[in-house]
């Protein structure tokens, strides 16, 4: 962006973690400049290019969102994703910061794959990408990556690298995984964990033909109390991923309990719940086909399960909502692919199903999105509408009604267990670094939306 151009956002609801008042914003140079409360004399713009966005009524200008959790498929899936098409899909859900897991084709398990991922990224321009590396070689669970040739401090050897991960599966050997918490420790950043290595009772329950929601909560469960107890050994920082039982739910509540009473945290424990498993439950997977279209790792759970995941957002136990964007073809899902694609309803599936039954509040909303992930990656110049922060922001219509309509998705993946369904709150604009990367016009009427 020219350092000669700049955009004025006038009359919005300004909302983040920390307010929700009415006022303006500036923007130049890809950064807040100031924030304008309501009546405050605004800037004579003097620059020769500029731009001036009005709001009003029911629109909202908010931090653009930061997505700790998405499978961007690429390189290796171009039938299910590419860059190109996750990045329109992030950028029309309010994305401006996506981490992208590894597993890929080849698997990104050394920083010369995921350096060059970031380089196609970086030239788009859309999305502020940061891909993980892979805990082993090949994501094979057999030895570690090329984790132990990367020296620190990262944000100056290796800033685009926030976040280790094996999500798609989880890494059965305990040394493996303590030497790759280890390495992430020596490195200062966070290891995402998928939790479903089960031990013997899960696979003595798969062996006795128990439904797979039986022994997925198992697997679930005991691999959540594994990788704390691992993370408590190495010191260092573990992430739960996608987090859908109760009883994780207790145990993650529990664990960040004892460090709070004791003042002194030997490891650092964060988490995060998807849209999906906040908002929907094993009905809806049923309704779809929980072996087809309504299969996710883990899986919906029990409206009781729902419950306590609402309640962990609000009491803080979960840190962070996170898509788990997994796009899939129809052949995929009709043959068992887990997972759904999610980029382009996470925001609005949370704002309808939490913020309009009065559970959560915009502000928290935005926490949870937006300022709270960035933290736990260690980006501190994003996730607020504040000056000297990044230029990242997004419009949204927080009373807008809209039918989710997979076929206008901007990703490649269909596989929305949203489709058909009418959502309150629409993301009409994205600002990344102080640039329209997304613009949408609304249709008002739900029963007239096509997309």
């Amino acid at each position: 962006m020219s350092l000669s151009s700049g955009l004025l956002l006038r009359d919005f609801r300004l909302v983040d973690e920390t307010m929700d008042m009415l006022g303006s914003v500036w923007i130049e140079g890809g950064i807040i400049r100031d924030v304008f409360p309501q009546g405050a004399p605004l800037p004579e713009i003097r620059l020769p290019m500029h731009r001036t966005i009005q709001g009003g009524g029911s629109l909202a200008l908010m931090p653009a969102l930061v997505d700790l959790h998405a499978h961007f498929r690429d390189p290796g899936y171009p039938e299910k994703e590419t860059l190109e098409s996750a990045s329109l899909a992030a950028v029309a859900g309010g994305y401006g910061t996506v981490v992208c897991m590894a597993n890929t084709k080849p698997v990104m398990d050394s920083p010369a794959k995921a350096r060059a991922l970031k380089k196609r990224a970086d030239a788009l321009g859309l999305v502020d990408l940061y891909p993980v590396l892979a805990l082993t070689q090949g994501m094979e669970g057999k030895a570690l990556s090329d984790i132990p040739l990367l020296k620190g401090p990262l944000h100056e050897t290796e800033p685009w690298l926030r976040m280790l991960s094996e999500d798609g599966k989880d890494v059965v050997s305990d040394e493996i995984l303590y030497r790759a918490l280890q390495e992430a420790r020596r490195l200062g950043i966070p290891v995402s964990c998928h939790c479903d290595a089960g031990g013997p009772e899960a696979e003595e329950a798969k062996a006795a033909g128990k439904p797979r929601e039986f022994w997925s909560r198992i697997e679930e469960n005991h691999a959540t109390q594994r990788v704390i107890e691992l993370a408590r050994q190495a010191q260092g920082h573990v992430h739960i991923a996608h987090v859908s039982t109760r009883e994780a739910v207790d145990l993650i509540r529990k664990v960040k309990g004892a460090q709070q009473e004791s003042g002194h945290a030997v490891f650092t424990l964060t988490a995060e719940a998807s849209p999906h498993h906040l908002c929907l439950t094993e009905e809806t997977a049923h309704a779809l086909g929980a072996a087809t279209w309504g299969r996710v790792n883990p899986p919906l759970r029990t409206e009781a399960d729902r419950r306590a995941l609402i309640e962990a957002v609000l009491d803080g136990t979960i840190d962070a909502i996170a898509t788990d964007h997994a796009p899939h073809t129809e052949r995929d899902k009709l043959q068992g692919a887990p997972g759904f694609t999610g980029l382009e309803t996470g925001f609005a599936l949370c704002r309808m199903e939490l913020v309009r039954q009065d559970r959560l509040s915009l502000s928290r909303l935005s926490s949870l999105m937006s300022a709270s992930p960035a933290r736990i990656l260690g980006l501190t110049d994003r996730g607020r509408v504040a000056p000297t922060f990044r230029g990242d922001l997004m419009v949204v219509d927080t009373e807008a009604l809209w039918r989710v309509n997979p076929g206008r998705f901007r990703s490649r993946g269909k596989n929305s267990p949203c489709s058909g369904l009418t959502c309150r709150g629409r993301v009409l604009m994205t600002i990344y670094q102080g640039r329209v990367v997304f613009e949408s016009f609304l249709n008002p009427d739900p029963e007239k939306e096509t997309g």
